[in-house]
């Protein structure tokens, strides 16, 4: 079977490494940083610019990050890394956090707007400085993705950056660092590790690696996300919650994620769901929904979870199986369900079917199919209501 592997960069992982990060940025050359962070996590970007600072050198703060990093912030950022003439960019936080460092590293070298550059094949774009990114979750992978998402204000959606402008130098994964995450955040970050692991390794394009890959990060997910919610400082649940975060982020590098993830990268975009919110609030729908073409695989993933099927079990008994074990994940982390987001049925069911319609049809025109069942819009009709009136 051919194969395409994406590896990511380079990744410093384990408990303190985040004080090394003043000697790395030296090992670039750097002499003044952008440091990209969101207010929720000052106190700790305040403790890594002073390792920074330790290193002698230069630091321009860029703290106003919002959920799902709107076009016009990242340019923002982008043109305070100019003005104040860094050659290196730290990202610290979330998700978000750190795509909106990837983006401000881009628009350093390549001029604005930020919308020239979306998209996964053919844009152009030129290599940019140094991107140390420093998560501190454990769920969004971004710390070894090769581009960011970006909210592209002028149509609703949420978009992608890919290629060499804004790609990561280096990911430092301190779990220490996730010691202080609420277990609300704990929860859904969690969540969105395990759709990424859970979307790689039943894409239709999964391959070799993903599926090795997804399978362990499953199996972290499923050992250690409840330990990790209910007791913070166990160091090593949030050490386990972090390689799974990682190993996610590998994962989905190739194979990329399908019907869970766009029906929650679209909450995220049209009602501001947290994106671990949004790609837990149809995935136990999803797992039912593709029985049929991945049985073994859900068999695996229901077994992760403590459940498992009898060895003669059909298809839709597997599938029940492995959505039973996320529901049950899901009210044990106490996450909300897509009726309790105080959001109506009809509300969503007027702009999310259309728009994961639109997306999946723009991504197979690039050639990216990942769904392993064909979408349409009746389809995502029919899980979300599935799932607005069973979780």
């Amino acid at each position: 079977m051919q194969s395409v592997w994406n590896a990511p960069n380079p990744i410093l992982f384990g408990q303190g490494s985040a004080k090394s990060v003043g000697d790395k940025l030296r090992e670039f050359g750097c002499s003044k940083v952008l440091v990209v962070y969101d207010e929720g996590v000052k106190p700790i970007a305040d403790t890594i610019i002073g390792y920074i600072e330790a290193a002698e050198i230069g630091i321009a703060r860029f703290g106003e990050v919002q959920a799902d990093p709107p076009d016009w912030l990242v340019e923002k950022a982008g043109a305070l890394g100019v003005s104040e003439k860094v050659d290196g960019v730290v990202g610290i936080g979330g998700g978000s956090s750190l795509d909106a460092a990837k983006a401000a590293k881009l628009l350093i070298v390549n001029p604005p707007p930020i919308s020239q550059y979306y998209g996964r094949e053919g844009v152009v774009m030129k290599p940019s400085v140094p991107l140390i990114v420093m998560p501190t979750t454990a769920g969004t992978g971004s710390e070894c993705t090769p581009g960011g998402v970006i909210t592209d204000t002028q149509r609703g959606i949420k978009t992608n950056i890919a290629g060499v402008g804004c790609a990561v130098t280096l990911g430092i994964v301190d779990p220490e660092l996730t010691i202080g995450m609420p277990p609300a955040v704990t929860a859904f970050t969690g969540m969105d590790a395990l759709s990424h692991c859970l979307e790689s390794f039943t894409s239709q394009r999964r391959n070799d690696l993903s599926a090795l890959v997804g399978k362990e990060g499953i199996r972290l997910v499923a050992k250690y996300l409840v330990r990790a919610y209910e007791n913070g400082n166990d160091m090593e649940a949030r050490e386990g919650m972090m390689f799974a975060s990682v190993l996610g982020g590998m994962a989905m590098s190739g194979a990329l994620c399908h019907l869970a993830h766009d029906i929650g990268r679209s909450l995220g975009a049209k009602f501001h769901v947290p994106h671990g919110n949004g790609c837990a609030a149809c995935m136990p729908q999803v797992m039912e929904t593709i029985a049929e073409v991945r049985t073994p695989e859900l068999r695996y993933i229901a077994g992760c979870f403590g459940v498992e099927p009898a060895p003669d079990a059909d298809a839709k008994t597997v599938g029940k199986a492995a959505g039973d074990a996320i529901k049950e994940l899901i009210k044990t982390i106490k996450l909300p369900t897509l009726s309790q987001m105080g959001l109506s049925l009809e509300e969503l069911l007027a702009k999310v079917p259309d728009e994961v319609e639109m997306q999946a049809a723009m991504a197979a025109k690039a050639g990216f199919v990942t769904s392993p069942v064909p979408i349409t819009k009746e389809l995502i009709a029919d899980i979300i209501k599935r799932a607005y009136n069973e979780n």
